[in-house]
């Protein structure tokens, strides 16, 4: 009897502490998934009880729906402006906080303030730093002799603006990441790189980059996740609107989808283009895991 509870107790047990994280996402995750899926299927409006089976009408609506392409557009350009300076930016940095300074600690947790101040906070100064009439950067362009800009009106200037929120917000975050992944390099391989005469920067590409590349894969991916689904940042820039600007040049996906959620009220047309902005997330980080992985073996 005893070696029967034994062979349970160390076969079984393992399974029991991971059962309340499959149920939570059970529950949290695959149910609401696959709701969302039987609602992307029906004319369901929150302003009446029935609801109409539609197959995949929907779908064929949204892939004709030249607002959704649009947004998918601005989500795409925003992401790239955004995530490849800020994760340049971040393998800077970390290679810079994993130099011997002075009260170490001190500017680790200086780089991942950014990351904790509130989203809305961080987009109503950003909105009034990049402000048309009274914004530092148009104070610094009259400075230096150039116009004012209407950071808002433009496709291109909105994006960067939008941009340029992200890459605050986000550097130091991917930054510790590198720099967790940088303290585990052996610091002999710099040492006997410094005696060979590398400079800083060759010990960066040489030695750090190929050594953490693992992480670099996880932060590409993970940005990617993460640029796809911007909402906060273009909904607040645009005081509010969900259109994403006057002519909808900075409207991302997201903000597409609560348009049409929360302001026409039509549930299963919301489902069908969060159920199309999934599949797209899907394959663009398979897509980037592919690439990177690719790499990762070359």
């Amino acid at each position: 009897m005893k070696n029967l509870m034994y062979r349970l107790d160390v076969k079984g047990s393992p399974y029991l502490y991971i059962v309340p994280f499959f149920l939570l996402f059970a529950a949290f995750g695959i149910f609401p998934l696959a709701y969302t899926a039987w609602v992307s299927l029906h004319e369901w409006s929150l302003l009446s009880e029935t609801h109409t089976f539609l197959g995949l009408q929907n779908y064929r609506e949204l892939f004709a729906d030249e607002y959704f392409w649009n947004a998918l557009r601005n989500t795409a350009q925003i992401w790239v402006l955004s995530t490849v300076p800020q994760l340049l930016m971040a393998l800077l940095l970390a290679h810079v906080l994993n130099q011997r300074l002075r009260a170490p600690t001190f500017w680790r947790m200086t780089a991942v303030l950014p990351n904790i101040t509130s989203v809305a906070a961080v987009a109503i100064i950003f909105a009034q730093i990049f402000g048309k009439d009274y914004g530092l950067v148009n104070w610094i362009l009259e400075t230096l002799g150039l116009g004012r800009i209407d950071w808002q009106a433009g496709t291109a200037s909105s994006q960067i603006a939008i941009s340029v929120m992200i890459i605050w917000r986000w550097t130091g975050y991917n930054a510790l990441i590198y720099l967790a992944a940088m303290q585990a390099v052996s610091k002999d391989l710099y040492d006997a790189a410094s005696l060979d005469g590398a400079s800083s920067f060759q010990q960066l590409t040489r030695i750090t980059v190929p050594a953490i590349r693992p992480t670099i894969i996880f932060t590409v991916i993970i940005s990617t996740i993460g640029g796809m689904q911007v909402l906060a940042e273009p909904l607040l820039f645009g005081g509010g609107s969900m259109t994403g600007g006057s002519d909808r040049q900075f409207q991302t996906l997201s903000l597409y989808l609560y348009e049409v959620a929360f302001s026409r009220f039509d549930f299963g047309y919301a489902s069908t283009a969060a159920w199309a902005m999934f599949g797209i997330i899907v394959i663009v980080a398979a897509i980037n895991y592919f690439l990177t992985s690719r790499l990762r073996r070359s």
